[in-house]
């Protein structure tokens, strides 16, 4: 199909005729108006909005914050992160367990305190599928010595 041509400021807008039109009759032709750009849609939130939603302040003097990163992948890493969260919630009341704050690295499970000097206690990065070291951990174990270190 040939490209349509764009009207000139002096030119008349040109007509059509349809099928429908030569068939009964009507010699109405139809005026066919210049393509208008349509409007872009904005989206509702923006990255930036997002962003300082989450990074709201907060008395951290007070509670101590945990944070559980984990990849978005794999169903295993969220699995993980879940049970982490349940267990440090019933463990150590009073604390702040916060999953995914912000975007998770590929292939990455880490637990951490949120913070400039924040400990970490587990720090698993760019894991290769089947995510062996991952799965090798017992995280019993590992959620008992985060609940003895935080106390």
């Amino acid at each position: 199909m040939a490209p349509k041509r764009k009207a000139t400021v002096g030119e008349p807008l040109p007509t059509r005729v349809t099928r429908s039109q030569t068939r009964n009759g009507n010699s109405k032709p139809v005026s066919v108006d210049p393509v208008s750009p349509k409007p872009k849609r904005v989206k509702k939130g923006t990255v930036s909005e997002a962003k300082s939603k989450v990074k709201a302040p907060v008395d951290s003097g007070s509670k101590k914050i945990v944070v559980v990163e984990h990849c978005t992948q794999c169903r295993q890493f969220k699995i993980r992160a879940v049970k982490v969260k349940e267990e440090l919630e019933n463990g150590v009341p009073g604390l702040e367990i916060r999953v995914n704050p912000e975007k998770p690295r590929r292939g990455c499970f880490e637990i951490r305190v949120d913070g400039e000097k924040g400990e970490k206690f587990v720090s698993l990065l760019d894991m290769k599928r089947p995510f062996g070291p991952m799965k090798a951990l017992d995280m019993d174990k590992v959620i008992s010595e985060i609940i003895e270190k935080i106390k």
